[in-house]
């Protein structure tokens, strides 16, 4: 966890939980680490959204109600633009807009990022702001992923102001299908070309 995480999510109704539970001296140290100073997008970093085929967003309502949302397409839809902005084509969807009106209210966002694969997490802190389509054509077109089946309306920045890397446990291990197939088609083949072996052998024992 960087510190700007840290000093971000330790509220006082926080700090009260994690001195009551014992926890506070340390996380103390970490928020009290650097100065309140917005976090860098590293090459880790990088390398890790750029894999992404999804996430999950959330916002807040005006009547202060928090609002998650999932975001997909294909791997690296999510951009890096720069060490400090995240960018992003927002495809159509339902048209309920519940995202894009909570924006006009309160532009911070949270996003949650997993890769189950590796049991790896990352959530980020941000403000964003969305650019629709017809006032930054050349911005829609670099975040379009090319061939895409997807109407864009507009696109999201955001302005990354925190991430922390969380720790692994609890997170079930899962992997992507067309991983999974692959494996099982290769195992198949495998069971096909020894069984071939096999009766061939027998023949020639026979």
């Amino acid at each position: 966890m960087t510190s700007r995480y840290a000093q971000i999510a330790f509220t006082p109704d926080v700090q009260r939980h994690q001195e009551r539970h014992g926890s506070r001296d340390s996380y103390a140290r970490m928020a009290d680490a650097a100065p309140p100073v917005a976090d860098l997008i590293g090459p880790d970093e990088a390398a890790f959204i750029a894999d992404r085929d999804s996430f999950y967003m959330s916002t807040v309502g005006e009547s202060g109600w928090p609002y998650i949302q999932h975001r997909g397409g294909p791997p690296g839809f999510l951009h890096v633009l720069d060490a400090h902005t995240l960018g992003f084509a927002d495809f159509r969807g339902n048209r309920q807009y519940i995202s894009r009106g909570n924006l006009d209210h309160d532009d911070r966002v949270s996003l949650f990022l997993m890769d189950y694969t590796t049991r790896t997490r990352m959530k980020v802190f941000g403000r964003a702001r969305a650019v629709e389509a017809a006032d930054d054509p050349d911005l829609i077109a670099a975040l379009t992923p090319a061939g895409y089946p997807a109407k864009v309306e507009r696109a999201l920045l955001i302005d990354v102001e925190a991430y922390d890397w969380n720790c692994r446990q609890h997170i079930p291990q899962l992997f992507p299908r067309d991983v999974v197939e692959h494996t099982i088609r290769s195992l198949q083949q495998r069971v096909t070309d020894l069984e071939r072996q096999n009766a061939e052998l027998r023949a020639k024992v026979g």
